[in-house]
Protein backbone atom coordinates (compact mmCIF):
# COMPACT_ATOMS: atom_id res chain seq x y z
CA UNK A 1 0.00 0.00 0.00
CA UNK A 2 1.04 3.64 -0.58
CA UNK A 3 1.90 5.19 2.56
CA UNK A 4 1.09 8.95 3.16
CA UNK A 5 4.16 11.38 3.46
CA UNK A 6 2.38 12.85 6.50
CA UNK A 7 0.43 15.88 7.45
CA UNK A 8 3.31 17.92 5.73
CA UNK A 9 2.98 16.58 2.64
CA UNK A 10 -0.24 17.35 2.82
CA UNK A 11 0.17 20.79 3.62
CA UNK A 12 2.36 21.24 1.05
CA UNK A 13 -0.20 20.01 -1.36
CA UNK A 14 -2.93 22.77 -0.03
CA UNK A 15 -0.45 25.23 -0.78
CA UNK A 16 0.22 24.40 -3.92
CA UNK A 17 -3.86 24.26 -4.75
CA UNK A 18 -4.26 27.46 -3.08
CA UNK A 19 -1.53 28.81 -5.27
CA UNK A 20 -3.87 27.27 -9.15
CA UNK A 21 -6.75 28.84 -7.64
CA UNK A 22 -5.10 32.02 -6.84
CA UNK A 23 -3.59 31.90 -10.17
CA UNK A 24 -6.67 31.45 -12.19
CA UNK A 25 -8.88 34.04 -10.36
CA UNK A 26 -6.30 36.23 -11.65
CA UNK A 27 -5.77 35.18 -14.78
CA UNK A 28 -8.84 33.84 -16.84
CA UNK A 29 -11.50 36.76 -17.46
CA UNK A 30 -14.92 37.58 -16.77
CA UNK A 31 -17.71 35.47 -17.10
CA UNK A 32 -21.03 35.06 -18.13
CA UNK A 33 -22.69 34.41 -14.86
CA UNK A 34 -20.43 35.90 -12.65
CA UNK A 35 -21.19 39.14 -13.76
CA UNK A 36 -24.94 38.23 -12.36
CA UNK A 37 -22.70 37.33 -9.14
CA UNK A 38 -20.87 40.74 -9.22
CA UNK A 39 -24.38 43.18 -10.13
CA UNK A 40 -26.30 40.99 -7.52
CA UNK A 41 -24.18 41.78 -4.96
CA UNK A 42 -23.62 45.75 -5.77
CA UNK A 43 -27.32 46.39 -6.05
CA UNK A 44 -28.01 46.91 -9.85
CA UNK A 45 -29.25 42.85 -10.72
CA UNK A 46 -30.60 44.21 -13.92
CA UNK A 47 -28.61 47.64 -14.92
CA UNK A 48 -30.50 49.89 -17.01
CA UNK A 49 -27.66 50.67 -19.31
CA UNK A 50 -27.54 54.05 -21.45
CA UNK A 51 -29.44 54.25 -24.63
CA UNK A 52 -27.27 56.20 -26.44
CA UNK A 53 -23.35 56.03 -26.83
CA UNK A 54 -21.40 56.37 -24.03
CA UNK A 55 -18.04 55.37 -21.80
CA UNK A 56 -17.36 52.10 -20.14
CA UNK A 57 -16.02 54.54 -17.06
CA UNK A 58 -19.10 56.35 -16.77
CA UNK A 59 -20.94 53.54 -15.67
CA UNK A 60 -18.63 51.69 -13.55
CA UNK A 61 -20.53 52.26 -10.73
CA UNK A 62 -23.16 49.61 -11.07
CA UNK A 63 -20.90 47.06 -10.40
CA UNK A 64 -19.39 48.91 -6.83
CA UNK A 65 -22.76 49.33 -4.51
CA UNK A 66 -23.82 47.24 -2.04
CA UNK A 67 -26.95 45.21 -1.74
CA UNK A 68 -28.83 44.57 1.53
CA UNK A 69 -29.75 41.10 2.79
CA UNK A 70 -33.41 41.30 1.62
CA UNK A 71 -32.72 43.46 -1.67
CA UNK A 72 -30.52 40.68 -2.55
CA UNK A 73 -33.30 37.84 -2.15
CA UNK A 74 -36.30 39.79 -3.69
CA UNK A 75 -33.56 40.24 -6.57
CA UNK A 76 -32.86 36.31 -7.04
CA UNK A 77 -36.13 35.52 -6.46
CA UNK A 78 -37.43 37.86 -9.43
CA UNK A 79 -34.53 37.14 -11.91
CA UNK A 80 -32.00 34.65 -10.78
CA UNK A 81 -32.45 30.58 -10.34
CA UNK A 82 -30.18 30.00 -7.33
CA UNK A 83 -30.81 30.52 -3.52
CA UNK A 84 -29.12 33.26 -1.71
CA UNK A 85 -26.82 31.61 0.62
CA UNK A 86 -23.38 32.20 -1.47
CA UNK A 87 -24.66 35.87 -2.48
CA UNK A 88 -25.43 36.61 0.81
CA UNK A 89 -22.03 35.40 1.74
CA UNK A 90 -20.34 37.39 -0.79
CA UNK A 91 -22.12 40.95 -0.08
CA UNK A 92 -20.63 40.67 3.58
CA UNK A 93 -16.91 39.72 1.80
CA UNK A 94 -17.20 42.94 -0.40
CA UNK A 95 -17.51 45.18 2.30
CA UNK A 96 -14.85 43.74 4.02
CA UNK A 97 -12.18 43.39 1.10
CA UNK A 98 -13.87 45.59 -2.26
CA UNK A 99 -15.97 44.81 -4.50
CA UNK A 100 -13.50 44.02 -7.77
CA UNK A 101 -13.98 40.45 -9.55
CA UNK A 102 -10.80 39.41 -7.99
CA UNK A 103 -11.31 40.04 -4.63
CA UNK A 104 -15.12 37.89 -5.62
CA UNK A 105 -13.35 35.23 -6.66
CA UNK A 106 -10.79 35.09 -3.49
CA UNK A 107 -14.09 34.13 -1.63
CA UNK A 108 -14.48 31.14 -3.42
CA UNK A 109 -10.79 30.57 -3.21
CA UNK A 110 -11.12 30.33 0.44
CA UNK A 111 -13.95 28.06 0.23
CA UNK A 112 -11.70 26.03 -2.23
CA UNK A 113 -9.08 25.42 0.20
CA UNK A 114 -11.66 24.64 3.41
CA UNK A 115 -12.74 22.02 1.66
CA UNK A 116 -10.07 20.31 1.01
CA UNK A 117 -8.63 20.92 4.48
CA UNK A 118 -12.01 18.84 5.05
CA UNK A 119 -11.41 16.62 2.21
CA UNK A 120 -8.37 15.55 3.79
CA UNK A 121 -9.94 14.80 7.03
CA UNK A 122 -12.15 12.40 5.55
CA UNK A 123 -9.47 10.54 3.99
CA UNK A 124 -7.66 10.91 7.28
CA UNK A 125 -10.88 9.12 8.79
CA UNK A 126 -11.68 6.66 6.31
CA UNK A 127 -8.14 5.25 5.99
CA UNK A 128 -7.34 6.67 3.01
CA UNK A 129 -4.22 8.74 2.30
CA UNK A 130 -4.89 12.78 2.58
CA UNK A 131 -1.90 13.46 0.39
CA UNK A 132 -3.44 11.61 -2.37
CA UNK A 133 -7.24 12.26 -2.04
CA UNK A 134 -6.41 16.22 -2.19
CA UNK A 135 -3.62 16.02 -4.55
CA UNK A 136 -6.03 14.39 -6.85
CA UNK A 137 -9.17 16.70 -6.34
CA UNK A 138 -6.94 19.59 -6.26
CA UNK A 139 -5.73 18.82 -9.63
CA UNK A 140 -9.49 17.99 -11.10
CA UNK A 141 -10.22 20.61 -13.77
CA UNK A 142 -13.90 21.02 -12.39
CA UNK A 143 -12.94 21.46 -9.41
CA UNK A 144 -10.42 24.16 -9.85
CA UNK A 145 -13.07 25.41 -12.33
CA UNK A 146 -15.33 25.89 -9.99
CA UNK A 147 -13.30 26.71 -6.89
CA UNK A 148 -12.04 29.81 -8.64
CA UNK A 149 -15.01 31.56 -9.91
CA UNK A 150 -17.37 33.81 -8.42
CA UNK A 151 -20.44 31.89 -8.09
CA UNK A 152 -21.68 29.47 -5.49
CA UNK A 153 -20.30 26.09 -6.23
CA UNK A 154 -17.07 26.37 -4.23
CA UNK A 155 -19.37 27.08 -0.97
CA UNK A 156 -21.77 24.57 -2.11
CA UNK A 157 -18.15 21.91 -2.37
CA UNK A 158 -17.35 22.92 0.97
CA UNK A 159 -20.66 22.42 3.00
CA UNK A 160 -20.85 18.93 0.94
CA UNK A 161 -17.51 18.09 2.32
CA UNK A 162 -18.21 18.80 5.62
CA UNK A 163 -21.21 17.12 5.81
CA UNK A 164 -19.92 13.96 4.92
CA UNK A 165 -17.21 14.19 7.31
CA UNK A 166 -19.69 14.38 10.06
CA UNK A 167 -21.66 11.89 8.36
CA UNK A 168 -18.78 9.85 8.43
CA UNK A 169 -18.37 10.18 12.15
CA UNK A 170 -22.21 10.67 13.23
CA UNK A 171 -22.69 7.75 15.37
CA UNK A 172 -25.90 9.25 17.64
CA UNK A 173 -28.69 11.51 16.97
CA UNK A 174 -27.22 15.01 17.48
CA UNK A 175 -24.43 14.31 14.81
CA UNK A 176 -26.88 12.61 12.58
CA UNK A 177 -28.38 15.87 12.57
CA UNK A 178 -25.73 17.86 12.17
CA UNK A 179 -24.36 16.28 9.55
CA UNK A 180 -27.87 16.41 7.49
CA UNK A 181 -27.87 20.08 8.62
CA UNK A 182 -25.22 20.85 6.94
CA UNK A 183 -25.57 18.88 3.49
CA UNK A 184 -28.96 20.81 3.61
CA UNK A 185 -27.31 23.93 3.57
CA UNK A 186 -25.15 23.37 0.52
CA UNK A 187 -28.59 23.26 -1.44
CA UNK A 188 -29.07 26.67 -0.25
CA UNK A 189 -25.76 27.40 -1.92
CA UNK A 190 -26.74 25.78 -4.98
CA UNK A 191 -29.93 23.44 -5.42
CA UNK A 192 -28.03 20.91 -7.69
CA UNK A 193 -25.81 20.25 -4.01
CA UNK A 194 -28.91 18.04 -3.75
CA UNK A 195 -27.94 15.24 -5.40
CA UNK A 196 -24.76 14.43 -3.65
CA UNK A 197 -26.41 14.87 0.06
CA UNK A 198 -29.46 13.03 -0.83
CA UNK A 199 -26.41 9.95 -1.82
CA UNK A 200 -24.97 10.66 1.67
CA UNK A 201 -27.97 10.71 3.64
CA UNK A 202 -28.81 7.49 1.29
CA UNK A 203 -25.53 5.50 2.56
CA UNK A 204 -26.47 6.83 6.35
CA UNK A 205 -29.58 5.01 6.47
CA UNK A 206 -28.54 2.16 4.93
CA UNK A 207 -25.54 1.32 7.54
CA UNK A 208 -26.70 3.36 10.68
CA UNK A 209 -30.20 4.15 10.27
CA UNK A 210 -30.82 6.58 14.03
CA UNK A 211 -28.59 8.46 12.98
CA UNK A 212 -29.33 8.76 9.33
CA UNK A 213 -32.99 9.60 10.15
CA UNK A 214 -31.83 12.87 12.16
CA UNK A 215 -29.39 13.79 9.09
CA UNK A 216 -32.97 13.60 7.11
CA UNK A 217 -34.64 15.59 9.39
CA UNK A 218 -31.82 18.38 9.84
CA UNK A 219 -31.66 18.24 5.55
CA UNK A 220 -35.24 18.66 5.39
CA UNK A 221 -34.90 21.53 7.39
CA UNK A 222 -33.91 23.87 4.05
CA UNK A 223 -36.41 22.59 2.20
CA UNK A 224 -38.62 25.22 2.96
CA UNK A 225 -36.07 28.19 2.37
CA UNK A 226 -35.29 26.35 -0.81
CA UNK A 227 -38.80 26.01 -1.95
CA UNK A 228 -39.52 29.40 -1.37
CA UNK A 229 -37.11 30.58 -3.58
CA UNK A 230 -37.04 28.53 -6.20
CA UNK A 231 -40.74 27.94 -7.36
CA UNK A 232 -40.62 31.77 -7.75
CA UNK A 233 -37.85 31.10 -9.89
CA UNK A 234 -38.44 28.15 -11.67
CA UNK A 235 -39.67 29.88 -15.45
CA UNK A 236 -37.20 32.50 -15.44
CA UNK A 237 -34.63 30.83 -17.67
CA UNK A 238 -36.93 28.98 -19.61
CA UNK A 239 -35.03 27.51 -22.71
CA UNK A 240 -31.60 27.80 -21.38
CA UNK A 241 -30.61 23.88 -22.37
CA UNK A 242 -31.99 22.32 -25.29
CA UNK A 243 -34.16 19.46 -25.31
CA UNK A 244 -33.68 16.12 -23.47
CA UNK A 245 -32.54 13.15 -25.91
CA UNK A 246 -30.66 10.25 -24.80
CA UNK A 247 -27.77 8.96 -26.93
CA UNK A 248 -26.83 13.24 -27.08
CA UNK A 249 -27.26 13.27 -23.37
CA UNK A 250 -24.91 10.31 -22.69
CA UNK A 251 -22.80 11.23 -24.83
CA UNK A 252 -22.39 14.86 -23.26
CA UNK A 253 -22.44 13.54 -20.10
CA UNK A 254 -19.13 11.08 -21.11
CA UNK A 255 -17.80 13.95 -22.39
CA UNK A 256 -18.31 16.30 -19.48
CA UNK A 257 -17.18 14.01 -16.92
CA UNK A 258 -13.99 13.55 -18.95
CA UNK A 259 -13.55 16.97 -18.35
CA UNK A 260 -14.08 17.32 -14.86
CA UNK A 261 -10.80 14.99 -14.12
CA UNK A 262 -8.63 15.96 -17.54
CA UNK A 263 -10.23 19.58 -18.74
CA UNK A 264 -10.04 20.71 -22.13
CA UNK A 265 -7.08 19.03 -23.65
CA UNK A 266 -8.07 18.13 -27.07
CA UNK A 267 -9.37 21.47 -27.61
CA UNK A 268 -5.72 23.09 -28.37
CA UNK A 269 -4.12 20.12 -29.88
CA UNK A 270 -5.58 21.06 -33.22
CA UNK A 271 -5.54 18.11 -36.04
CA UNK A 272 -4.61 15.86 -33.26
CA UNK A 273 -7.67 16.06 -31.16
CA UNK A 274 -9.56 12.85 -32.15
CA UNK A 275 -5.88 11.45 -30.87
CA UNK A 276 -5.69 12.82 -27.53
CA UNK A 277 -9.69 12.76 -26.92
CA UNK A 278 -9.45 8.60 -27.43
CA UNK A 279 -6.11 8.38 -25.30
CA UNK A 280 -8.45 10.31 -22.45
CA UNK A 281 -11.19 8.38 -23.15
CA UNK A 282 -9.52 4.82 -22.76
CA UNK A 283 -7.49 6.29 -19.74
CA UNK A 284 -10.61 7.30 -17.91
CA UNK A 285 -11.81 3.68 -19.00
CA UNK A 286 -8.62 2.29 -17.22
CA UNK A 287 -8.83 4.69 -13.79
CA UNK A 288 -12.70 3.46 -13.54
CA UNK A 289 -12.00 -0.47 -14.16
CA UNK A 290 -9.00 0.43 -11.57
CA UNK A 291 -11.81 1.31 -9.09
CA UNK A 292 -14.23 -1.14 -9.84
CA UNK A 293 -11.69 -3.78 -9.53
CA UNK A 294 -10.36 -2.03 -6.15
CA UNK A 295 -13.41 -1.36 -4.62
CA UNK A 296 -13.30 -3.97 -2.05
CA UNK A 297 -10.19 -2.04 -0.70
CA UNK A 298 -11.77 1.01 -0.46
CA UNK A 299 -12.82 2.05 2.84
CA UNK A 300 -16.46 3.44 2.91
CA UNK A 301 -16.68 2.28 -0.91
CA UNK A 302 -20.73 3.02 -1.27
CA UNK A 303 -20.34 6.47 0.32
CA UNK A 304 -17.81 7.80 -1.76
CA UNK A 305 -18.86 6.16 -5.29
CA UNK A 306 -22.58 6.77 -5.02
CA UNK A 307 -21.66 10.80 -4.09
CA UNK A 308 -19.49 11.03 -7.41
CA UNK A 309 -22.09 9.58 -9.32
CA UNK A 310 -24.86 11.25 -7.89
CA UNK A 311 -24.45 14.74 -10.46
CA UNK A 312 -24.98 12.91 -13.25
CA UNK A 313 -27.73 10.55 -12.15
CA UNK A 314 -29.45 13.75 -10.76
CA UNK A 315 -28.38 15.88 -14.30
CA UNK A 316 -30.48 12.48 -16.42
CA UNK A 317 -33.01 12.34 -14.37
CA UNK A 318 -33.79 16.15 -14.60
CA UNK A 319 -33.52 16.02 -18.52
CA UNK A 320 -35.75 12.98 -18.21
CA UNK A 321 -38.65 14.22 -15.96
CA UNK A 322 -38.31 18.48 -17.82
CA UNK A 323 -37.71 17.56 -21.50
CA UNK A 324 -34.06 19.59 -20.47
CA UNK A 325 -30.22 18.89 -21.10
CA UNK A 326 -28.50 20.81 -17.85
CA UNK A 327 -25.10 18.92 -18.40
CA UNK A 328 -23.17 21.09 -17.38
CA UNK A 329 -19.01 20.28 -15.96
CA UNK A 330 -19.64 23.20 -13.65
CA UNK A 331 -22.23 20.56 -11.97
CA UNK A 332 -20.56 17.35 -12.31
CA UNK A 333 -17.39 19.19 -10.37
CA UNK A 334 -20.00 18.10 -7.54
CA UNK A 335 -18.35 14.67 -7.51
CA UNK A 336 -14.99 15.60 -7.78
CA UNK A 337 -13.60 15.32 -4.84
CA UNK A 338 -15.64 11.89 -4.18
CA UNK A 339 -13.64 10.71 -7.28
CA UNK A 340 -10.76 11.80 -5.90
CA UNK A 341 -11.04 9.81 -2.47
CA UNK A 342 -12.59 6.61 -4.97
CA UNK A 343 -8.60 6.99 -6.84
CA UNK A 344 -6.44 7.51 -3.95
CA UNK A 345 -8.33 4.45 -2.28
CA UNK A 346 -8.06 2.62 -5.36
CA UNK A 347 -3.97 3.29 -5.97
CA UNK A 348 -3.22 3.52 -2.60
CA UNK A 349 -4.26 -0.41 -2.28
CA UNK A 350 -1.85 -1.13 -4.77
CA UNK A 351 1.95 -2.33 -4.92
CA UNK A 352 3.99 0.58 -3.71
CA UNK A 353 5.75 0.75 -7.40
CA UNK A 354 2.69 0.62 -9.23
CA UNK A 355 0.67 3.07 -7.08
CA UNK A 356 3.22 5.80 -7.43
CA UNK A 357 3.39 5.26 -11.35
CA UNK A 358 -0.56 5.39 -11.63
CA UNK A 359 -0.29 8.36 -9.46
CA UNK A 360 1.65 10.31 -11.54
CA UNK A 361 0.17 9.43 -14.99
CA UNK A 362 -2.90 10.59 -12.86
CA UNK A 363 -1.35 14.09 -12.15
CA UNK A 364 0.85 14.56 -15.21
CA UNK A 365 -2.53 14.89 -17.13
CA UNK A 366 -4.14 17.07 -14.32
CA UNK A 367 -0.86 19.03 -14.30
CA UNK A 368 -1.39 19.50 -18.29
CA UNK A 369 -5.16 20.94 -17.70
CA UNK A 370 -4.58 22.76 -15.56
CA UNK A 371 -1.88 24.70 -17.35
CA UNK A 372 -4.80 25.13 -19.76
CA UNK A 373 -7.24 26.73 -17.46
CA UNK A 374 -4.83 28.93 -16.39
CA UNK A 375 -3.50 29.86 -20.12
CA UNK A 376 -5.49 28.63 -22.90
CA UNK A 377 -7.96 31.32 -24.15
CA UNK A 378 -9.96 28.11 -25.64
CA UNK A 379 -11.24 26.93 -22.29
CA UNK A 380 -12.10 31.09 -21.24
CA UNK A 381 -14.95 32.87 -22.27
CA UNK A 382 -14.56 35.45 -24.76
CA UNK A 383 -15.78 38.39 -23.44
CA UNK A 384 -11.98 40.05 -22.05
CA UNK A 385 -10.05 38.93 -24.98
CA UNK A 386 -12.87 40.29 -27.16
CA UNK A 387 -12.23 44.12 -25.53
CA UNK A 388 -8.51 43.60 -25.91
CA UNK A 389 -9.48 43.51 -29.47
CA UNK A 390 -12.09 46.42 -29.54
CA UNK A 391 -9.97 48.64 -27.30
CA UNK A 392 -6.73 48.01 -29.47
CA UNK A 393 -8.59 48.82 -32.68
CA UNK A 394 -11.20 51.07 -31.95
CA UNK A 395 -8.92 54.52 -32.91
CA UNK A 396 -11.79 56.39 -30.65
CA UNK A 397 -14.25 54.82 -32.60
CA UNK A 398 -17.60 53.16 -31.48
CA UNK A 399 -17.72 49.83 -30.40
CA UNK A 400 -21.58 47.93 -30.75
CA UNK A 401 -22.28 45.84 -28.53
CA UNK A 402 -25.19 43.51 -28.68
CA UNK A 403 -27.25 43.61 -25.37
CA UNK A 404 -28.21 40.03 -24.96
CA UNK A 405 -31.04 38.35 -22.95
CA UNK A 406 -31.04 40.88 -20.39
CA UNK A 407 -28.28 43.12 -20.67
CA UNK A 408 -25.64 41.45 -18.07
CA UNK A 409 -23.35 38.21 -19.19
CA UNK A 410 -22.98 39.74 -22.48
CA UNK A 411 -23.15 42.95 -22.31
CA UNK A 412 -22.20 43.46 -18.49
CA UNK A 413 -18.96 41.37 -18.88
CA UNK A 414 -17.61 43.41 -21.43
CA UNK A 415 -18.56 46.81 -20.23
CA UNK A 416 -16.93 45.31 -16.86
CA UNK A 417 -13.69 44.72 -18.35
CA UNK A 418 -13.46 47.66 -20.68
CA UNK A 419 -10.86 51.01 -20.44
CA UNK A 420 -12.85 53.37 -18.77
CA UNK A 421 -12.56 55.91 -22.01
CA UNK A 422 -13.68 53.00 -24.53
CA UNK A 423 -16.78 54.58 -26.44
CA UNK A 424 -20.02 51.75 -26.41
CA UNK A 425 -23.54 51.41 -28.21
CA UNK A 426 -25.40 48.81 -26.74
CA UNK A 427 -27.36 47.13 -29.69
CA UNK A 428 -31.05 45.42 -28.49
CA UNK A 429 -32.42 42.90 -30.99
CA UNK A 430 -35.13 45.48 -31.59
CA UNK A 431 -33.49 47.88 -33.61
CA UNK A 432 -33.29 47.64 -37.11
CA UNK A 433 -30.58 48.21 -39.26
CA UNK A 434 -31.93 51.29 -40.84
CA UNK A 435 -32.34 52.43 -37.38
CA UNK A 436 -28.78 51.14 -36.26
CA UNK A 437 -26.87 53.66 -39.80
CA UNK A 438 -28.79 56.55 -38.50
CA UNK A 439 -27.28 56.01 -35.04
CA UNK A 440 -23.66 56.04 -36.33
CA UNK A 441 -23.80 58.35 -39.04
CA UNK A 442 -21.24 60.18 -37.73
CA UNK A 443 -19.18 57.80 -36.69
CA UNK A 444 -15.58 57.41 -38.66
CA UNK A 445 -15.07 54.03 -37.19
CA UNK A 446 -17.39 51.19 -35.79
CA UNK A 447 -16.18 47.56 -34.04
CA UNK A 448 -18.85 45.16 -33.95
CA UNK A 449 -18.02 42.89 -30.41
CA UNK A 450 -18.90 39.52 -32.02
CA UNK A 451 -19.98 38.27 -28.40
CA UNK A 452 -22.78 35.22 -29.35
CA UNK A 453 -23.30 34.13 -26.31
CA UNK A 454 -26.82 33.66 -25.26
CA UNK A 455 -29.90 33.79 -27.86
CA UNK A 456 -31.12 37.49 -28.24
CA UNK A 457 -27.02 38.48 -28.77
CA UNK A 458 -26.87 35.29 -31.43
CA UNK A 459 -30.47 37.19 -32.95
CA UNK A 460 -28.44 40.83 -32.92
CA UNK A 461 -25.16 40.02 -34.44
CA UNK A 462 -26.33 39.41 -38.01
CA UNK A 463 -28.42 42.37 -38.25
CA UNK A 464 -25.38 44.77 -36.62
CA UNK A 465 -23.02 42.87 -39.16
CA UNK A 466 -25.24 43.12 -42.05
CA UNK A 467 -26.33 46.64 -41.78
CA UNK A 468 -22.53 47.69 -42.56
CA UNK A 469 -21.27 44.83 -44.63
CA UNK A 470 -23.88 46.15 -47.26
CA UNK A 471 -24.03 49.56 -46.40
CA UNK A 472 -22.18 51.48 -49.55
CA UNK A 473 -20.93 54.53 -46.74
CA UNK A 474 -19.07 51.84 -44.84
CA UNK A 475 -15.71 49.50 -45.62
CA UNK A 476 -14.36 46.86 -43.80
CA UNK A 477 -11.17 47.77 -42.55
CA UNK A 478 -10.14 44.50 -39.84
CA UNK A 479 -10.80 41.53 -38.49
CA UNK A 480 -10.13 39.45 -35.45
CA UNK A 481 -11.24 36.66 -33.48
CA UNK A 482 -13.95 38.45 -31.72
CA UNK A 483 -14.58 41.59 -33.18
CA UNK A 484 -15.27 43.16 -36.96
CA UNK A 485 -14.05 46.61 -37.56
CA UNK A 486 -15.80 49.54 -40.33
CA UNK A 487 -14.83 52.52 -41.63
CA UNK A 488 -16.90 55.58 -42.89
CA UNK A 489 -16.07 56.12 -46.83
CA UNK A 490 -19.11 58.59 -47.41
CA UNK A 491 -18.92 62.26 -46.44
CA UNK A 492 -21.84 63.57 -44.49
Amino acid sequence: MLTCAGRSATWVVLVAAAAVLVAAACLRGLEYDETYSLLLTAGTARPAWPRGVFQAGAVANAFTGHAAWAGLARDLRATDVHPPLYFWTLTVWRDIAGPGLVTARLLSVVYSVAGLICLAQIGRRAGIPPVWAVAFAAGCYGFAYTGSIARGFALAQLLLLGGVLLAIGARGALRGFAAGLVLGAATFANYLAAFVGLAALGWMLRTRIRSGLCAAAGFASFLPADLWFFLAQRASRSGQFPPFHWLPSLARLARYSAATLFGGLPLYCGAAAPMVSAILGGFCLVLAGLVAWRRKKIPHFGLFAGSAAAPSLGLLALGLLFNTTPIELRYLAFGAPFLALLLAGAIASLRPTVGRSAALAVLSLQALALAGLLTRPETMQPQQQAVGEAAAVAQGGLVLLPRGNDGVGVAGAFIAQSPPSLRILIVDKALSAAQLLAQTRAERRVVIALLGLDAESRATLPVVGGAFATDQCWRWAEATRNIIAYDRVCED
